[in-house]
């Protein structure tokens, strides 16, 4: 590695990651939150588990319809204005679940959250193949992806603290929770607008010969993707590969969502537990995917490997949830929701390794945003068949054997599509 590569990789990194780890923080923890008001939501409201999982799911309906033409504007506009735009939309509405009354109003705040935050995870997923050559991005992916670990690792006992409010000013404590967390959204918008820098030609902090160096490798990149292949941005959304590729993160991001959204109240079933209990037991596997997700990523980068380090932390997903859905006991639920979580976390920074590998320009754009916006319907999915299995069995452990078949479906589909380019994936993480 020479010593301008290693200056300008330091220096973007840190310029970017610390700043885009924060915004997303905010964004999963607002996303989410919503599983840890559940209890009490649902005995506020007359919720059925049903109703409850539809609700919560929903919002994925409306992040599907409007996830590619939010980064294609992103691609448009620029990151900075773009992502401001999202930030302040999606605090105001995240704050506003705190005044739902029942299921219809509590399912329209979630369409318009859900169209609100539309393309701000693939807009960053984008922005970072902007700015990091391709060996660098399963690791960079994985810090930036640290979030949704950390937010619900850090975010639970918060969230249980929060919880504790109930009957102040005459509100209950979900209420609060919702409002409380809502703000870090709004206030962050201004950060956004100043803070970021839309491509490397901008950076104002690189120098000349740094700026040229990191434009002059990405080009090098760029022009070798698509000398193999070249996409408009609307045939991503037909292509088989794309599509299948998006099928894979669905595998990956129903139980992701449907443990974000249900594991508190499992948790909670399994005995006399304070709200503050509950947040901290929900907070270990969290913490325990934080961890391996920038290891597994850091590996696979050293290794030089995509497809079979993505298989093996699938396979772990489902380990952990076969073991969760077998045992009723405190100790064995989390160590088996614990290994689930490492599983999920590790494998996604790794994904995204594949199609940014075969993406470029808008098409890139275009494919990321579909990718996610395929997957992301698991979020709805997911909680939503939970839910009724929940509510036709009264427990968890058909639900949670639903959602260990779902990486099984990730490991086939990536199997089948980088049979022929695992070489060129490893090829391109070398680059």
């Amino acid at each position: 590695m020479s010593a301008v590569e290693r200056s300008t990789m330091r220096k973007v990194a840190w310029r970017l990651l610390p700043f885009l780890i924060v915004c997303y923080f905010i964004s999963y923890l607002d996303r989410v939150n919503v599983g840890f008001a559940g209890p009490a939501m649902r005995a506020d409201l007359g919720l059925s588990a049903t109703a409850f999982g539809t609700a919560a799911g929903i919002f994925f309906l409306a992040y599907f319809a409007f996830e590619v033409p939010s980064n294609l504007a992103l691609n448009r506009f620029g990151a900075r204005m773009w992502i401001a735009r999202i930030m302040i939309t999606w605090g105001i509405l995240s704050g506003a679940q705190a005044f739902v009354t029942g299921p219809t109003s509590f399912n329209i705040v979630r369409v318009l959250l859900g169209a609100a935050e539309a393309g701000f995870f693939p807009g960053v997923i984008f922005y970072l193949t902007l700015w990091f050559p391709s060996a660098y991005r399963g690791r960079i992916i994985g810090w930036f992806m640290f979030a949704i670990p950390f937010s619900s690792a850090l975010g639970s006992p918060v969230s249980g603290y929060l919880l504790n409010m109930d009957g102040i000013w005459g509100l209950h404590g979900w209420q609060w929770m919702f409002i409380i967390e809502a703000i870090p959204a709004v206030l962050m918008t201004g950060g956004v607008l100043w803070y970021l820098t839309d491509r490397p030609s901008e950076a104002t902090w690189l120098t000349t010969e740094e700026k040229t160096w990191l434009q002059n490798r990405l080009a090098e990149e760029e022009r070798a993707r698509e000398a193999v292949v070249t996409f408009k941005w609307w045939e991503t959304l037909v292509n088989p590969k794309v599509i299948g590729y998006g099928l894979v993160y669905l595998g990956l991001v129903s139980p992701l969502y449907t443990l974000g959204f249900f594991q508190p109240q499992i948790i909670k079933a399994l005995g006399d537990l304070s709200n503050v209990q509950v947040g901290f037991l929900n907070a270990f596997p969290y913490a325990v995917g934080a961890v391996t997700m920038v290891l597994w990523g850091f590996f696979s980068d050293k290794v030089k490997e995509r497809k079979w380090t993505t298989i093996f932390a699938a396979a772990c997903a489902t380990a952990g949830l076969l073991i969760a859905a077998s045992n009723d006991g405190l100790v064995l639920k989390l160590v088996g929701l614990a290994l689930a979580s490492y599983g999920i976390f590790a494998a996604l920074p790794i994904f995204w390794s594949l199609p940014t590998a075969m993406l470029s320009g808008v098409a890139a754009a275009a494919g990321i945003a579909w990718i996610n916006s395929v997957g992301n319907l698991g979020g709805y999915f997911g909680p939503q068949v939970f839910g009724i299995i929940k509510d036709r069995t009264g427990g968890d452990y058909y639900g949670l054997l639903f959602m260990a078949a779902l990486p099984i479906l990730s490991i086939v589909l990536v199997l089948i599509l980088d049979r022929k380019p695992a070489a060129s994936s490893q090829a391109a993480a070398a680059e």
